[in-house]
């Protein structure tokens, strides 16, 4: 079999069982391990699967440009913001993340609504403007413009000196295995610095992130309240998930 066909098989593989271990393909397909590793090798250089120890997952389409995830899973970000918005209680102070996901979210709080807001993403507290009685605070530092949001030690400075009744995270995948991921490590970072500075973290999760893999580690789902997802119920990964005691909020 030429390495183009071994890698079809590997991507059809990766789709229907959302995840691959290198000896079993290896043995299965008739080639050696080492032919498997350099396939999984091309395969995440091209961006196409995530790799992990003894093999490889899926790499989560959320980790494109901007602009790009802007487009990616439209409606199901509506539903995940709809549900996260019913969190935000009058006079709640909520940390909102950066990304495609917090920004639906902005759009999904009533007008009326009195609370406070603090967030690093510069697009979110831009949206905002329209919400007359919601505070917002921008929490200032570099600008990683991957995801227009604000890192590095200034902003993680400036979120130390904020408490939150809730944290609204986004990420890039969410797998049972590899756990909350994203595909920077600085924004990795940023992230549980929040999580830090709230009572409560929920996760904002649209259905192409659950089953996904990035190469930086959030947060253990221990210390998360829940997952806001709208992928279906039966999913896998949310199976293996709610076994464990993760709890889930559908819209």
């Amino acid at each position: 079999m030429l390495a183009a066909q071994r890698r079809d098989v590997l991507l059809s593989r990766l789709a229907t069982d959302g995840r691959l271990v290198a000896k079993d393909i290896a043995r299965e397909l008739g080639v050696t391990e080492d032919s498997i590793r350099r396939d999984l090798r091309d395969l995440a250089a091209a961006g196409l699967c995530q790799r992990v120890y003894g093999g490889a997952l899926p790499a989560s389409p959320a980790v494109a440009g901007y602009a790009v995830r802007a487009s990616v899973a439209m409606d199901s970000k509506q539903r995940v913001a709809q549900a996260a918005a019913a969190l935000v209680r009058p006079g709640t102070t909520v940390l909102l993340d950066g990304g495609t996901t917090a920004l639906a979210v902005t759009a999904a709080l009533p007008r009326d609504l009195t609370a406070t807001v603090i967030t690093h993403s510069p697009t979110v507290a831009a949206a905002l403007v329209d919400h007359p009685t919601v505070e917002v605070f921008v929490l200032g530092g570099q600008l990683f413009k991957h995801s227009a949001v604000t890192c590095g030690a200034a902003a993680a400075e400036a979120a130390s000196r904020v408490h939150a009744d809730l944290f609204l995270l986004g990420v890039t995948g969410v797998h049972h295995e590899a756990g909350l991921t994203t595909g920077d490590a600085d924004e990795a970072a940023m992230k549980r610095t929040l999580a830090g500075r709230a009572a409560e973290t929920y996760v904002l999760a649209s259905s192409e992130k659950i089953g996904a893999a990035s190469a930086f580690v959030v947060l253990p789902f221990q210390e998360v309240s829940g997952i806001i997802t709208d992928a279906p119920a039966d999913h896998p990964v949310l199976a293996h998930l709610e076994r464990a005691g993760v709890a889930t909020i559908r819209p």
